[in-house]
């Protein structure tokens, strides 16, 4: 977020200040500017009209970091910062409820098709 922080910087213009245009905190806009806390679109537009730029002229996206400790699903999908550490044996439950649906669902499936052919 160096293009934000340095923009700020040379225009004299506080945290403080900048924090009360996107109605947070200085702390939280601390974090939000040094990339700690995801700023969204609506944020950048206000803190650009605000420096009067352009939005591109002080946005700044940092790759997404997903932890996708799943077996399940492997394509990194989803738009979240967040990290999740979640016991292998609730995965193994949470793997066997969802083969249990799965079988549930083909049953129905076939049960459906016969009873429409009868």
């Amino acid at each position: 977020m160096e293009k934000l922080k340095n923009l700020r910087k040379q225009r004299g213009i506080s945290q403080e200040k900048l924090a009360s245009v996107i109605s947070t905190d200085p702390s939280n806009y601390s974090r939000k500017e040094r990339g700690e806390v995801r700023m969204y679109d609506d944020e950048w537009e206000k803190l650009a009209k605000a420096l009067e730029v352009e939005v591109d002229d002080i946005k700044e996206e940092k790759p997404l970091n997903i932890v996708n400790n799943n077996p399940i699903f492997h394509d990194n999908s989803g738009n979240f910062n967040q990290y999740f550490n979640v016991p292998e044996h609730v995965l193994g439950n949470l793997n066997d409820y969802i083969n249990l649906l799965r079988e549930q669902n083909e049953a129905l499936k076939q049960e459906n098709e016969r009873l429409k052919n009868s």
